[in-house]
């Protein structure tokens, strides 16, 4: 099982890099365009689906940020149990947080309050509390991104603003060329939103199948 488990974590964090690597290139391509910084926060508002790897990463973040910081990880679950009241009509498991899959419950996904801020942003300061353990989701958002078949992610309105569409497409990178998520998530295709991932520790262990396959 130890073994399991480290594999788990290297096949991750290898992931994290390829995917922090492409990010890299994007912002160096992009250059003046690209107008991310700390303290803006457009992009972190309203709930989305994250996958087991991004809830099995955050939970390894809040246990970092508990040792860290005992009362800003106080504070985050604090959001998240706010945030979690906020959704009356949750289209999956009020218990782990697991997301339905059908057409209804992408219906109602689409209907959530989308107008507050995610519960592990600061909201004095406008940063994430779990920055290096935030979604893949988080870390490609903004720049001018292709998924592995080529499809153009979503792009930040705030940036590239005066480039022509062939300025925007020469700085787009592609972030996961092998498919590398896509493989380590063929066993574990369960979704939740970050607000049930940050709950209280005795519900992180119910929230989504852990990285070495373990519920």
């Amino acid at each position: 099982m130890r073994r399991a488990i480290l594999e788990a974590v290297a096949s991750d964090r290898e992931l994290i890099q390829i995917v922090d690597a492409a990010m890299a290139e994007a912002a160096r391509l992009s250059g003046a365009w690209l107008v991310c910084k700390p303290g803006c926060a457009e992009c972190c508002i309203g709930p989305f689906p994250i996958t087991a790897l991004d809830a099995w990463r955050l939970r390894q973040g809040m246990a970092q940020l508990e040792l860290r910081d005992p009362a800003a990880a106080a504070r985050v679950r604090q959001r998240a149990r706010e945030a979690v009241a906020r959704l009356q009509d949750y289209p999956g498991d009020l218990t782990t947080g697991i997301l339905d899959v059908d057409e209804e419950a992408e219906d109602r996904f689409a209907a959530l309050p989308d107008e507050g801020y995610c519960p592990a942003l600061d909201p004095h300061s406008l940063t994430c509390d779990v920055y290096e353990a935030r979604p893949v989701t988080c870390r490609i958002f903004g720049p001018a991104v292709r998924s592995a078949d080529g499809d153009v992610l979503g792009v930040c309105e705030l940036n590239y603003e005066g480039a022509s569409d062939e300025q925007i497409a020469a700085c787009q990178v592609v972030v996961d060329p092998d498919g590398m998520e896509d493989a380590l998530l063929e066993s574990q295709q369960e979704q939740a939103i970050v607000a049930f991932t940050l709950l209280d520790k005795k519900n992180n262990s119910k929230l989504l199948m852990n990285a070495d396959g373990r519920g």
